[in-house]
């Protein structure tokens, strides 16, 4: 049997979370093939949670952690400008369990390698 790969897409949301749900689902299509499965939860989150409400925003990032915690996850790819906070924790908790992080911008390759 053919196992896929389950990519985590951190990409930062804050400020124009149209516009960043746009690149993220943009980024998931282009990945999302046979052998390739993206996963970003944070979409789903984002049709009932308010990302400009902190609790809101806390239960977002709980549920991200959540999904990096549950083993399924084989990589973490990280996009945008930089890594923001939220974006951080992923990758941290990623780290923590041996899940490989690969940054994939100019912007996250520079902060992954301040970390």
């Amino acid at each position: 049997m053919n196992t896929k790969k389950t990519i985590f897409i951190a990409h930062p949301i804050n400020g124009d979370i149209e516009g960043n749900m746009k690149k993220v689902l943009d980024i998931c299509a282009h990945l999302h093939n046979e052998d390739t499965i993206p996963v970003a939860p944070y979409l789903i989150s984002l049709q009932y949670l308010d990302d400009s409400i902190p609790k809101d925003r806390d239960l977002g990032i709980i549920a991200n952690l959540e999904t990096l915690n549950r083993g399924y996850v084989d990589e973490l790819w990280v996009y945008g400008d930089s890594i923001t906070p939220g974006m951080k924790q992923e990758v941290t908790l990623a780290l923590s369990l041996g899940i490989p992080v690969f940054p994939q911008t100019e912007g996250t390759k520079r902060d992954f390698e301040m970390m």
